[in-house]
């Protein structure tokens, strides 16, 4: 009898164990981290090493996996769409994020130009802002990998976004995300909308009453070597080729705004690097304040850095100021990796580095050191319309926006004009010019005789309701500048779609691949290591050196 109780007990202890293996949740790490730094070519992972420490972008290189060839598959490579892709999967043409701003084709309004996140039926929650920019996701058509991990936790993964850039914030956090947070540019604070259940949690008021970014900006930008002997990548400070910051006379060390005011001092200071320490202390402040991946389910950070992108576009990519950047950046990433160490522990954390984009040279310094490059004339739209108004009698084009010509149908259906020749005549006014390398029809893609893999991101990147109807390819080094100085980014070549994408931590190998990935195929691998639906717009496929 005590035999057979004993063998019951056995029995029971066995089954239970079976039983609780079998109902045991996925594997999956405490905390995901992903970090996009805005406007980060390629070979700045190489190009500032010698500069760089060992505790940031080498130690990614080093205990991580680097995807060497990582590539933008569409058109245009700009902020929004690039966070939108990092984190969808998808592409402009599924998922709506055409660029950061566009003009819908079926408002009735083709002068009214719609920014990426607005959102006029929620409210912006910021105390004591002048601004009038309430934000939310609503205009993203699909889901993300975040949305994705809310659904597969029944909502027990929480998620937050923080950048100064509210696109920045707001679009890779998803539609269902716990909080969103960018840096309202009139009060220096962190703001949010009503779009979130919780838009203002006390930990927030706690770090906005520190005012962290007057601090910042009361200790100017100063070089971090005042010798100048680390910096080997850039041209002389004061060059031609970068602008200088509003309050100064010339680009020159250190760079001292204190003299403005309201929201010209902040929109200015986000060109500091040390925004991208306001970034990180709010994206500490928010890990603490959420107690994020202390609970049962996997937490998602979204932390994307925009400093970077305001200083290349004002000084370019040659510029001292961009080089101290990097060098920096590289030591807060550093100090940020040592502090997800510490509170989540190591290894307990799955950790990914990426761009949005990359950047051109400025083209004036191209032309100088003996390369073809230039900048397309800011005249297009008034020029191309001249010419049709002589042939047509009307002046068609709405826009030239994004590389692209918008038509106004309600112009051309009210001469009662042929909208294919109006468009057959577009094609050979551009056909004419040095600087264009092609002209695609985005409405018959079938028609457009132009090579791989820039047809296919010109289709990926077509959105039928916000996208011109007439794709315009300038030729390498060229491109469409508000400036001589400083540079931008938004064209299918290298030096805008080549960006890094690192790995690190949690079940990430140690290596690197060649082989060409997408930005596409970032929300599939990470679907595939959390054992969650990749997001319902994907397009990309997991990159299997990681998951396997």
């Amino acid at each position: 009898m005590r035999r057979l109780f004993l063998t019951s007990i056995l029995l029971c202890i066995i089954f239970s164990n079976a039983i609780g293996k079998k109902n045991a949740p996925p594997n999956r790490p405490k905390l995901v981290v992903g970090v996009v730094i805005d406007q980060m070519r390629w070979d700045y992972l190489y190009r500032y090493s010698s500069s760089y420490g060992s505790r940031g972008f080498k130690r990614l290189m080093r205990d991580g996996f680097n995807c060497q060839n990582t590539m933008i598959n569409y058109l245009p490579s700009f902020t929004a769409p690039g966070h939108t892709c990092v984190y969808t999967g998808s592409v402009p043409a599924i998922h709506g994020i055409a660029a950061n701003d566009w003009f819908d084709n079926f408002s009735g309004k083709p002068d009214r130009k719609v920014y990426c996140t607005e959102d006029n039926s929620v409210e912006l929650v910021s105390e004591g802002s002048t601004l009038k920019k309430p934000m939310s996701p609503k205009n993203l058509l699909v889901s993300t990998i975040t949305d994705e991990l809310r659904l597969a936790t029944n909502f027990k993964s929480r998620v937050f976004g923080v950048a100064l850039k509210d696109r920045g914030s707001i679009l890779p956090a998803g539609h269902l995300a716990n909080g969103a947070y960018w840096l309202d540019q009139s009060t220096g604070n962190f703001c949010s909308s009503t779009y979130y259940k919780k838009p203002s949690p006390d930990w927030l008021k706690t770090f906005n009453g520190r005012h962290v970014a007057d601090s910042l900006i009361a200790l100017d930008w100063t070089l971090l070597d005042p010798s100048k002997k680390i910096y080997t990548q850039s041209l002389a400070d004061n060059n031609k080729y970068e602008g200088s910051l509003k309050g100064e006379t010339a680009p020159v060390f250190p760079h001292s705004i204190k003299t403005l005011k309201g929201s010209e001092l902040y929109e200015t200071f986000e060109r500091y690097p040390a925004g991208n320490t306001l970034t990180l202390q709010i994206a500490k402040a928010c890990r603490d304040g959420e107690r994020l991946g202390e609970g049962d389910a996997t937490d998602f950070l979204c932390v994307s850095l925009s400093s970077t992108d305001y200083a290349g576009h004002q000084f370019s990519p040659n510029s001292l100021e961009v080089e101290d950047m990097y060098i920096k950046l590289d030591k807060e990433l550093g100090d940020f990796l040592d502090y997800l160490d510490e509170v989540e522990g190591k290894g307990n954390y799955l950790f990914f580095l990426t761009a949005d984009h990359g950047a051109a040279h400025n083209p004036q310094f191209l032309i100088d050191s003996g390369m073809n490059a230039g900048f397309m004339p800011n005249t297009i739209k008034n020029d191309l319309n001249a010419a049709l108004n002589a042939k047509f009698g009307i002046s068609p084009v709405s826009q030239f926006f994004n590389y692209q010509v918008y038509l106004n149908d309600s112009i051309i259906s009210g001469a009662h004009a042929e909208r294919e020749k109006i468009k057959d005549a577009v094609k050979d006014w551009f056909s004419k010019k040095a600087e264009i390398s092609f002209i695609a029809d985005m409405e018959h893609p079938e028609r457009n005789s132009i090579p791989e893999p820039i047809k296919t991101m010109i289709v990926n990147g077509y959105s039928r309701t916000r996208s011109g109807c007439i794709q315009v390819i300038p030729a390498p080094g060229w491109y469409e500048g508000y400036a001589t100085t400083g540079t931008t980014h938004g064209t299918w070549n290298p030096y805008d779609t080549h960006i890094p994408l690192l790995w690190y931590g949690w079940n990430a190998p140690k290596g690197e691949t060649h082989r060409q990935v997408n930005m596409t195929d970032i929300s599939a691998t990470l679907a595939a290591m959390l054992h969650i639906q990749m997001p319902n717009g994907c397009v990309g496929v997991p990159i299997t050196e990681i998951t396997e």
